[in-house]
């Protein structure tokens, strides 16, 4: 059976709200996954996560499905062999492109994945008029043309790929001329459009939200799905065997294939999260 990607937020599970004695593992092709880690840490304190930033190789956005398999499978493997209990796939374009290669190496596995939250946009737009910014393999995806199908067909979905916005997120200045010249361009067809609801289809995204809401108006919602990610985590760990090690002390481990001083003063402005990183292969 397929496994659901996310679900609309919920209740907090009570059993699993804390993630004690769990050992959670995450990648994304860069830093931007650090905005599911930080929701996970806010839902799930007590658990151990383990991150890893594959930005040797970002953005995945711009790489073939063939690549983005492999490197999934071989980050997965690596957290796998760290304790990883359940794999979170913090990337849209990862999740687009592999996360069905993971499920088939792994059938018995909690892996969750992101995808572009356009069943809540659809829920609470009230023009039907759905903006959806993400990369051009996302958007390309066979994952996301079914996602439409199946969610999109009581809207107008306008896709906006933003080629290059990921890797300008990557230099971690979240407030460059460069940076507000990319969500400018990137907001102005959805202006045109007139949407009222906007999904951030990549996890880089939601780090430079305001940036977007500036460009597109007050009046424009603004979609993340971290949150559901996390709650989704909670849902899926309820069940696993726990470390009874009671010196099993949360934690935040983080790995990169880039710069580790880089990933290192990210993790701390960003997340206030303070930490060593440690060199990916």
């Amino acid at each position: 059976m397929t496994q659901p990607d996310i679900v609309p937020p919920a209740a907090l599970l009570s059993d699993t709200s804390l993630g004690e004695g769990l050992r959670i593992g995450l990648f994304d092709s860069g830093l931007g996954g650090l905005s599911v880690l930080r929701d996970l840490r806010q839902h799930m304190p007590r658990a151990q996560l383990l991150y890893i930033a594959d930005s040797g190789n970002a953005p995945y956005g711009e790489r073939d499905d063939a690549f983005i398999a492999g490197r999934a499978l071989a980050i997965s493997e690596f957290l796998l062999s760290q304790g990883a209990q359940v794999i979170v796939v913090a990337c849209n374009t990862a999740t687009a492109m592999a996360v069905h290669t993971l499920r088939q190496r792994w059938p018995e596995l909690p892996i969750v994945g992101v995808e572009p939250g356009v069943k809540p946009a659809v829920a609470l737009s009230a023009n039907k008029r759905i903006g959806v910014l993400a990369t051009p393999g996302t958007l390309a995806s066979d994952k996301f043309k079914r996602l439409i199908e199946m969610h999109g067909h009581d809207a107008l979905i306008v896709p906006q790929p933003c080629p290059g916005l990921a890797k300008e997120i990557e230099s971690g200045h979240l407030d460059s001329p460069a940076l507000r010249a990319l969500v400018e361009t990137f907001s102005q067809p959805l202006r045109e459009a007139r949407v009222d609801t906007v999904v951030l289809g990549c996890t880089h995204y939601p780090f430079i939200a305001p940036l977007f809401q500036q460009a597109l108006g007050p009046h424009v919602r603004i979609i993340d799905t971290a949150e559901a990610v996390a709650r989704q985590t909670q849902r899926v760990s309820r069940d696993l065997v726990r470390d009874q090690n009671t010196n099993a002390e949360p934690s935040t481990q983080l790995w990169t294939s880039g710069s580790a001083a880089h990933l290192a003063q990210v993790a701390e402005r960003w997340l206030n999260l303070k930490t060593q990183v440690s060199v990916f292969p």
